[in-house]
């Protein structure tokens, strides 16, 4: 029996170390393994770390619970193809836009433009997707999918087929609201995009080429993405693989909660490249309830041409680091104007909310209606100020972009003369500005051009070319430029040397 015994013992020894070198067992079976070996054969004791294991989300239960309440859309529409669709049928793949063959919105084109009658545009079919967010058939989608459609047909995953009415669409923000008649449907559960973290798992169900309810994951690479479009949306950034006919998809959390719309991808190809974007859902239910209580939507408008601040700027305006909207513009009588907004304002907070890029401070005012009043932290020649302002209606280029070139190193290098009163005139300048007659050095490198009229250099105005060198010299390493150029008006920050 004794011998019995020991040799069981060293075979649960052996069977010990076995699982320990699989990494089978956890921090008991470590224990038990060292007491062991200390009888058999005495040694120093040495410390084990043993890997935490990390479990993944179970997206098969986020898919059965919510798949059914995701829809496939299919439009017929006339002249109007996706955005795609027409960059497609042009020789130029870029539509004469830069940022188009990267930032798509990827509606399925589907079978591309049929048959029409005399006189009237070539139909034009085309796929995304939608979701449920009411159990009467109230169903959310992207504007851009339902963009020029004579027909809309919502297919569910039972298959069962409706004729949808669009309730409206807002291009700004690529929200539209669509409804069916049918009542008990299944819908999805929303969730809080503000929740949300960089690396934290998301789900994607759409349309991908057609292949109706299909899954994709991924994890949110980024928050508060501004792209280069008059869009009103601070995007949620995944690389969840999404295609054309993932358009108007939901995107979930790993609770099974909508905080997004699939909406546009970052892609040289057409298809997906590891980088995705989506509508937060907080900003599309706003939207959805104006247009199901109003029938269109109402964006407030502050007023005022902004673009980004980098360092140089920063340096110029003497900002702690390059973060914030700065005024290039206040448009007369508007809503900042009234306010008390200047050029050369950096608007640093709404409501207690940092802007951080200048495409926050739109997307900010976007969540906000017409008459609200919001405050603003603005830095204002080297110093904070908070200013209230009361936001009026929004207008089609109620917030532009201005963007000015890269600056770059050297000296200023203008040669700058006063405005004529017929140029004045003409300008529509009312009192300053210097002509720029010629260009080189570090002005020409940053962007300046000849027959751009110089306003302002670090927000002093100027009106002779004295007060533009008496400004430059007090300068330190670099200076901020107000330019206009036609009817448009920038900021070009300058590196000096």
């Amino acid at each position: 029996m004794t011998d019995r015994l020991d040799r069981s013992s060293v075979k649960n020894s052996r069977l010990v170390l076995a699982l320990l070198a699989a990494g089978a067992i956890g921090g008991a079976g470590v224990g038990l393994a060292r007491t062991e070996l200390a009888h058999a054969t005495p040694s120093p004791t040495v410390t084990t770390s043993v890997p935490v294991a990390v479990s993944l989300p179970d997206f098969s239960q986020i898919t059965r619970q919510y798949g059914p309440a995701v829809v496939n859309i299919s439009v017929t529409g006339t002249g109007d193809a996706s955005d795609a669709e027409q960059a497609a049928q042009r020789d130029d793949p870029f539509g004469n836009d830069p940022f188009f063959e990267f930032f798509r919105r990827f509606q399925q084109p589907g079978q591309g433009p049929g048959r029409a009658p005399r006189g009237e545009a070539p139909l034009v079919r085309g796929q995304g997707s939608g979701f449920i967010v009411s159990a009467d058939g109230t169903i959310l989608t992207n504007a851009h999918v339902v963009k020029g459609a004579k027909e809309v047909t919502v297919k569910l995953t039972d298959r069962r087929e409706f004729q949808a009415k669009v309730l409206g669409a807002d291009p700004r923000t690529d929200v539209a609201v669509l409804k069916i008649d049918a009542r008990n449907l299944p819908v999805v559960k929303i969730g809080s995009p503000a929740e949300l973290q960089s690396g934290e798992w998301v789900l994607a169900i759409g349309s991908p080429f057609g292949f109706e309810n299909t899954v994709t994951a991924g994890v949110v690479s980024a928050k508060g993405r501004s792209l280069p479009s008059d869009s009103a949306v601070s995007f949620i950034q995944t690389d969840v693989a999404v295609n054309p006919g993932n358009s108007g998809g939901p995107l979930f959390n790993t609770r099974g909660e909508v905080v997004g719309i699939n909406s546009q991808i970052y892609s040289r190809t057409g298809g997906y490249q590891g980088v995705s974007f989506a509508i937060p859902i907080d900003l599309a239910q706003r939207i959805q309830q104006q247009i199901v209580q109003h029938g269109k939507v109402e964006h407030a408008r502050l007023g005022v041409a902004i673009q980004e601040v980098n360092q140089t700027l920063a340096d110029s305006f003497k900002l702690d680091k390059p973060e914030g909207a700065l005024v290039a513009s206040v448009e007369k009588g508007g809503p900042a104007d009234k306010a008390g907004l200047q050029p050369g304002d950096v608007i640093r907070a709404i409501d207690g909310k940092t802007i951080v890029a200048s495409g926050d401070l739109p997307a900010a005012i976007g969540l906000s209606a017409p008459g609200d009043t919001v405050k603003l932290d603005v830095w204002r020649k080297g110093s904070a100020q908070e200013i209230r302002a009361k936001l009026g209606g929004a207008k089609d280029q109620a917030v532009a972009a201005a963007t000015p070139d890269a600056a770059a190193q050297g000296r200023l290098g203008l040669a700058l003369r006063a405005l004529q009163p017929q140029e004045r005139q003409a300008a529509g300048v009312a009192e300053g500005g210097l002509v720029v007659e010629q260009v080189g050095g570090a002005a020409a490198r940053a962007g300046v051009e000849a027959g751009d009229v110089l306003l302002a250099i670090n927000g002093t105005p100027v009106s002779s070319t004295e007060q533009a060198r008496a400004a430059v010299a007090k300068a330190d390493k670099s200076v901020a430029l107000l330019i206009q150029r036609g009817e448009d008006k920038i900021f070009v920050p300058v590196r000096l040397g």
